[in-house]
């Protein structure tokens, strides 16, 4: 995609341009959904994660920025050849989004088809599994802690939210551009096909009964089971693990937000980099 020409730089001056459809109502999440699935399409804000987005191969449809960001983002721009351009005032931006984008540049980029479970549990050795979990926020912040502590792949389930959705892209500061996911759409089958693929599976749960994480010698493959916000793992999911697992709590807490815990219990059951195998003991001498 090298344009010698380089960028388009398309100026605009009012916020009911058409040719800024992709962008209007980005606070809307009933009419984003609608739109960026009938137009396959999901939005991308602030130099960082635009560039992680197209490093990450997503096609860019066109772009949306203040003045100011356009030399930021000058290699990128041109390395996208003829795509347009769009170049507003803050106030314009602010008026087709309904926000005011601090972060100062925009990107609309086409989805690409996910890939099949078994394709991807087959490379896969550490994966988080997310049941009915509704908020971008907490989808996008379990992916960047996924990426982070070196699990290789998200299972969502048919009613998660998008991880595309812009606010979750933000949040995850674009890993969801990097850590491979799909989404199951016959949930009911999936214990069977991870089960099948070789994963021990652990359900996080608050419940007492639940064996503590600091115990657990988790296996060469692992799938970690998190339910949704509130309401935790459904009962099917709940039976069908292979263990229960829980953080313990004190000071009168019963519980974190999913996100954080599911952030700890990654961090319980990461796998060392390649190269550094965990330590065995403390170090110090034997004790007869």
């Amino acid at each position: 995609m090298t344009g010698d020409a380089g960028p388009r730089l398309l100026e605009v001056e009012g916020v009911d341009d058409p040719r800024l459809a992709d962008y209007v109502a980005l606070r809307d999440v009933q009419l984003r959904t609608s739109l960026e699935a009938e137009h396959g399409l999901f939005l991308a804000e602030g130099e960082k994660v635009v560039r992680r987005a197209i490093a990450a191969g997503y096609r860019p449809r066109s772009f949306l920025m203040a003045p100011r960001w356009v030399e930021a983002l000058s290699d990128v721009l041109a390395a996208a050849g003829d795509v347009p351009v769009y170049v507003a005032p803050e106030p314009v931006i602010e008026g087709v989004t309904g926000f005011h984008v601090h972060r100062g540049a925009l990107a609309s980029l086409q989805r690409r088809p996910l890939p099949p479970m078994d394709a991807l549990l087959a490379t896969a050795r550490r994966v988080v599994v997310l049941e009915d979990l509704v908020d971008h926020t907490n989808v996008g912040a379990i992916f960047r802690c996924a990426a982070a502590l070196g699990w290789d792949a998200v299972l969502l389930g048919p009613r998660c939210a998008d991880p595309l959705y812009r606010r979750a892209v933000k949040v995850s500061m674009g890993t969801v551009f990097t850590v491979p996911y799909t989404r199951v759409d016959v949930w009911y089958d999936a214990p069977a096909a991870l089960a099948a693929a070789g994963f021990e599976t652990l359900a996080l749960t608050p419940a007492d009964d639940a064996v503590d994480l600091a115990e657990v010698e988790p296996a060469e493959r692992t799938a970690l089971l998190v339910g949704g916000e509130g309401h935790g793992l459904s009962a099917r999911w709940m039976a069908a693990a292979d263990r229960r697992v829980r953080i313990p709590m004190q000071g009168g807490v019963d519980s974190l937000n999913v996100a954080a815990a599911t952030a700890v219990a990654c961090y319980a059951l990461r796998r060392p980099p390649e190269g550094h195998a965990e330590p065995a003991g403390d170090g110090g001498p034997e004790v007869p």
